[in-house]
């Protein structure tokens, strides 16, 4: 297995803040374009993918800022979150990705990621 590299991917969003938190954070929010469907429990998230279940835990959040979740099957320290600023210069949206990857699976973990928040800008009304 090769090493595990974190990366970043920044989107713009046409959204507000507000918005675009509550699509990174709630089940109802995430199963528009994240999972088929999710469940939650306190911190204790379970996303569902076309019958197969994934659990994650919610390590930190700041409402309207960043959500920041662990896959529990990962016996690492990695993490995936969602980032939420406004640009100084512009004022747009920008949601920033990070996640882990394996060299190997870095291009197909973007693409990946590409493929989901092309689907998230279509549900918030944010497609460029």
């Amino acid at each position: 297995m090769g090493q595990r590299k974190r990366f970043n991917m920044d989107f713009v969003i046409k959204s507000s803040p507000t918005i675009l938190y509550n699509f990174l954070s709630t089940p109802s929010g995430l199963a528009q374009w994240f999972a088929d469907h999710v469940d939650r429990t306190e911190n204790d998230y379970s996303f569902f993918w076309e019958g197969f279940e994934e659990k994650a835990i919610l390590l930190e959040f700041e409402e309207n800022s960043y959500v920041r979740f662990k896959m529990l099957e990962n016996d690492d320290d990695d993490y995936f979150e969602f980032k939420i600023e406004k640009s100084p210069i512009t004022g747009d949206t920008i949601l920033i990705i990070t996640d882990h990857a394996d060299d190997i699976d870095l291009e197909d973990q973007m693409r990946l990621w590409t493929s989901q928040v092309a689907t998230l800008t279509g549900r918030v009304g944010g497609a460029n």
